[in-house]
């Protein structure tokens, strides 16, 4: 007995240096917050069953605080004396949503278990949670982030990658993040759901050649060369509301709503056997981002004494 208390132990100790420096983990709430996954899990179907729409939104989150000093939660905090967020940065002014259903899920916790699941975690979970709610693969999300206290709307102009990016621009940006090739294809796959508007597809249906003709016509009625800014088209005409493989389809034929989408297929891009591997492949697409979501969420993590576990994920305690 004595042996095995002693084992016990070491192996509670290796666990705690485990997480201490720097590592995520599954189960890294299972004691401290049991509830933390369902709790998420709940507020994310009830906020998807009122508008599907947002399940993209909080995929979307997620990516974007991600590729800003990593996921950190920082997206999430409003504006103050002492620093410009990223809400207002390019890629996010007037399209980033879903911070309300973080706030939700948040109050809930903080009932649950106070001051234990931080914003960055939260980001984390929705994430994966909306992907499944929309039909697509689940995987075990690594936890343990912490919370920045800060937020630089200048890093996120910087770092999250805009619509109008070619290919070799897409590359760079997510190697900066530690992200490959693969990475960049799986992870464009979330456009399979969601909207974009109208100023982030203008120039790609009115300049480009690479896009089918009627497929740009038919956008171009409700998007024309100024005005009506603000008007929604799906990433993914076909299904926008649900998670599949369509999205790589839309590439092959010229369909792809932005620039940036249709740069990864061209007919004599690096990417293109990739592109038609997932447009054939549902199954191996859903494995495969799986994994890419798993390894963007451990980019640059907040760990052991780092940052804080914010009370409110608006702003810092």
């Amino acid at each position: 007995m004595a042996c095995f208390r002693s084992l016990f132990l070491i192996l509670i100790a290796v666990v705690c240096s485990f997480q201490a420096n720097g590592h995520l983990s599954p189960g890294y709430y299972s004691s401290t917050c049991p509830q933390a996954l369902s709790i998420v899990k709940d507020e994310v179907a009830a906020a998807i069953k009122n508008e599907t729409r947002v399940g993209a939104s909080l995929l979307r989150l997620h990516f974007h605080d991600c590729f800003v000093n990593g996921c950190d939660g920082s997206i999430l905090l409003d504006d103050n004396s002492t620093f410009i967020g990223e809400k207002t940065a390019a890629p996010n002014n007037n399209s980033a949503r879903g911070f309300n259903v973080i706030d939700n899920i948040k109050a809930r916790l903080e009932t649950a278990c106070p001051r234990v699941v931080s914003c960055a975690d939260i980001l984390a979970i929705a994430a994966r949670d909306s992907v499944v709610q929309l039909g697509g693969p689940s995987w075990n999300v690594r936890l343990g982030r912490r919370d920045s206290t800060t937020a630089s709307r200048s890093a996120a102009n910087a770092s999250i990658p805009q619509p109008s990016f070619n290919l070799s621009a897409l590359i760079s940006s997510f190697s900066a993040q530690g992200l490959s090739v693969k990475d960049l294809v799986i992870l464009s796959g979330s456009h399979t759901i969601g909207l974009a508007r109208c100023t982030s597809f203008r120039s790609h249906i009115y300049n480009d050649s690479d896009i089918d003709p009627s497929f740009a016509n038919s956008l171009q009625q409700a998007c024309p060369r100024s005005g009506n800014d603000n008007v929604l088209a799906p990433l993914d005409r076909q299904t926008p509301t649900r998670f599949d493989s369509l999205y790589y389809e839309n590439l092959l034929d010229k369909k792809g709503l932005l620039h940036s989408d249709q740069e990864l297929f061209n007919g004599n891009s690096s990417t293109d056997d990739l592109v038609k591997r997932y447009a054939a492949n549902t199954k191996s697409f859903f494995k495969e981002f799986a994994k890419s979501m798993i390894k963007m969420g451990n980019i640059k993590p907040l760990t052991g004494n780092a940052g804080e576990i914010r009370i409110n994920c608006r702003k810092a305690n």
